[in-house]
């Protein structure tokens, strides 16, 4: 049997093959795409991780992708969508289409100015586990509609509700979620900026939140600075790694350490 909580050095192209099959709840990572941070000079097998990341997700689980484009002569890469298809060809289900707007970018002089990354939900198959985050706080909250709520059916016939709705006080969140990019506002710690390409503490958080349980093993392939690992263990989950580089399996380990290690008296 696989152990958990442990990150693995190694390519996870490799890696991945050695698990079991249909043995994780959730992933969730960012690869190194395009050559818009210099990894180590690390690349990846991104075929072969896709195929073994449906075999290894259990039936409901989801694989949340977090990428961008590079911007080459002029125009986009196109990497993002085309990885996402290949997901689609591979068996996954495109759930959601979600949006990382980061707060905080350089503009730029010559285009609108790229603030945003995509987060591709990929479902293997209906997601078992689905804990939409209802913090969006509603502007007419306590109030009752005007009218019945209705919608149409398959065969454009309107259906009406029999009773009025109150507004709630919050509402889900739409799937564009913002957060601040830079250092002390997306990490709790230093440690994580040793690393090239973190992505937000937050936005860690809350799909793991989102798209699974406690108990629950959650899966970072590019495990990079930890922080999918240091969300799970917070947040009650068990979490598995894979890092090919030898210096940032060190860094994480000294992020757990840092985050959870018991205060000494």
């Amino acid at each position: 049997m696989q152990d958990m909580n442990v990150v693995i050095n190694r390519d996870c192209a490799e890696g991945l093959k050695e698990l079991p099959d249909n043995f994780v709840d959730l992933t969730v990572t960012s690869p190194p795409y395009d050559n818009l941070r210099y990894y180590k000079g690390f690349t990846f097998d991104f075929p072969t991780t896709a195929l073994q990341l449906y075999r290894v997700t259990k039936e409901g689980g989801v694989v949340v992708w977090v990428v961008g484009d590079q911007t080459i002569d002029g125009g986009e890469s196109g990497t993002s969508f085309r990885q996402a298809l290949y997901f689609q060809s591979v068996g996954f289900r495109i759930y959601d289409t979600m949006i990382y707007e980061k707060a905080g970018v350089i503009p730029s002089s010559v285009r609108y100015t790229q603030a945003f990354e995509y987060m591709f939900v990929l479902s293997k198959g209906k997601p078992k586990t689905i804990n939409l985050i209802r913090d969006r706080k509603n502007r007419w909250a306590g109030q009752t509609t005007f009218g019945k709520p209705s919608y149409r059916q398959k065969d454009g016939s309107l259906v009406q509700d029999k009773e009025k709705a109150v507004v709630a006080e919050v509402g889900k969140r739409y799937n564009i979620w913002r957060y601040a990019n830079g250092f002390g506002f997306g990490q709790k710690d230093p440690l994580a900026y040793k690393h090239p390409a973190t992505f937000p503490e937050k936005l860690a958080e809350d799909h793991i939140l989102s798209w699974s349980n406690e108990g629950d093993l959650v899966l970072d392939p590019f495990m990079g600075s930890g922080t999918v690992a240091v969300m799970s263990k917070k947040n009650g989950r068990n979490y598995l790694g894979f890092e090919i580089s030898t210096e940032y399996c060190d860094l994480i380990a000294d992020r757990l350490a840092l985050r959870f290690s018991p205060v000494r008296k």
